[in-house]
């Protein structure tokens, strides 16, 4: 066997059109303007951080580690970036974490640690605004906990018995993660949300975007002090009730409307005017406030019956402001809701949650800031690559991403005083 050498040929040949998307996107200088300056002598820059953070998720990497590993020889021959170690983009990024914090409830023993980054969250927001989504004509915002199981030096248990941490996450239309705060595993999702959500929507206004149409929350958000702020900051909120409070009007309705759901099984649904929150609005000095509370039922499959309503089915409850929506219309409006919640898949799976590189909560705040703003970039780019090349959706994972588009073999060559990209194979153009 014989064998000429010659100059590599990288399997990622695809990454180079992202490269360049990226920079007709100008991302970069969003960092550049709002994160720490760097010195004359600095080897590489946030340009550098940047794209070869992303480019880790998307050659399908899990794990900082991959781009030292398996992807560094494939990325180093490109004219866009360098490409640095996997300890520098650490350290980097280590360099950008914020204090973590510590506070209880009025009547709990429970140190509840969380952290905050108000650097990363206007640039998070500031990226969004790069990539046109305040521009949709209908903003949407899903607020949500998940766990993200681990076993870092300072991570708590969870009400699921195991380790990790539970941060806080808020979606703008579904797919783009608009603002974060990480929590420790012993922190439930109930507690300081009123906060919470008073930070996200007062660093909204500071950066003047246009009020929110539409807010959804599972119960967790059934508080008073969050319902008294939605009010205030969006046109509409539809906010899962705790049957515990509700339950005992369930039996009041009168009226039910036979319809299905997705799988064709009949449901029942109805909706009523009550007055929730009587004792808060009280120790508040305000006058309680009557609100629509849409329901929604279905046959057991035990035929059972239930001791407070007194019939054999489920109930579950919607509590909105939208007064003038048909029930059926907030129905399925609030059950989209759940598209959201598979977001938590695809940034474990696809963009490292589940492989966090820090061993403290404020470092990993900084990890989850970064992904999330790498997964905000992935779904505006695989919009603007399924209007361009054939094979491509809107609805891609990353995964399908890559093997459609990314997995090219390619290489850099020179010629006429131009770097060339010189591909083996076909790209299917649009035309």
């Amino acid at each position: 066997m014989k064998i000429l050498n010659s100059s590599p040929i990288s399997a990622f040949g695809g990454i180079n059109f992202v490269y360049e998307d990226f920079d007709f996107l100008e991302i970069d200088k969003i960092f550049k303007n709002n994160l720490p300056k760097l010195s004359n002598q600095s080897k590489y820059t946030w340009k550098d951080i940047l794209y070869s953070f992303m480019s880790i998720y998307l050659c399908g990497g899990t794990c900082i580690e991959d781009l030292e590993s398996n992807l560094k020889p494939h990325l180093s021959d490109n004219p866009f970036c360098k490409i640095p170690s996997p300890d520098t983009i650490l350290r980097r990024l280590k360099g950008l974490k914020e204090k973590d914090q510590t506070c209880r409830t009025k009547r709990g023993n429970v140190d509840h640690q969380y952290c905050l980054n108000g650097l990363l969250s206007k640039i998070n927001l500031l990226i969004l605004k790069k990539l046109d989504t305040f521009d949709a004509p209908v903003l949407t915002l899903d607020y949500d906990n998940t766990i993200v199981y681990n076993e870092k030096s300072d991570s708590k248990l969870t009400y699921k018995k195991e380790k990790g941490y539970q941060p806080g996450v808020c979606t703008i239309n579904t797919n783009q993660i608009i603002y974060l705060e990480n929590r420790n595993g012993n922190s439930d999702a109930k507690s300081f949300q009123d906060i919470t959500l008073a930070r996200m929507f007062n660093l909204l206004e500071e950066n003047k975007v246009r009020k929110i149409d539409n807010f959804r929350a599972d119960s967790a958000s059934y508080q008073y002090a969050v319902i008294r702020l939605l009010e205030q900051k969006v046109k509409h909120f539809y906010i899962a009730a705790k049957n515990s409070y509700v339950e005992k009007y369930f039996s009041t309705i009168e009226t039910w409307v036979e319809t299905s759901d997705r799988k064709g099984n009949p449901i029942w649904i109805a909706d009523i005017y009550y007055t929730p929150f009587l004792k808060q609005s009280k120790e508040h000095g305000e006058s309680a406030k009557s609100y629509r509370l849409v329901v929604k039922r279905k046959k057991k499959r035990s035929n059972q019956i239930d001791l407070i309503t007194q019939d054999t089915y489920e109930y579950t409850a919607v509590i909105t402001n939208d007064n003038e929506a048909a029930v059926e219309t907030v129905v399925e409006f609030y059950n989209k809701r759940g598209a959201m919640e598979k977001q938590f898949d695809v940034v474990k799976n696809d963009f490292g949650w589940n492989n966090m590189p820090f061993s403290d909560l404020a470092s990993n705040t900084v990890f989850l800031f970064m992904t999330a703003i790498c997964k905000n970039i992935y779904h505006k780019l695989i919009q603007r690559f399924s209007e361009k090349f054939e094979g491509l959706e809107p609805s891609f994972r990353i995964k399908r991403f890559i093997f459609k588009f990314i997995i090219l073999p390619a290489k850099w060559i020179k010629k006429s005083r131009q770097n060339i990209l010189r591909i083996y194979g076909n790209i299917a153009y649009k035309t």
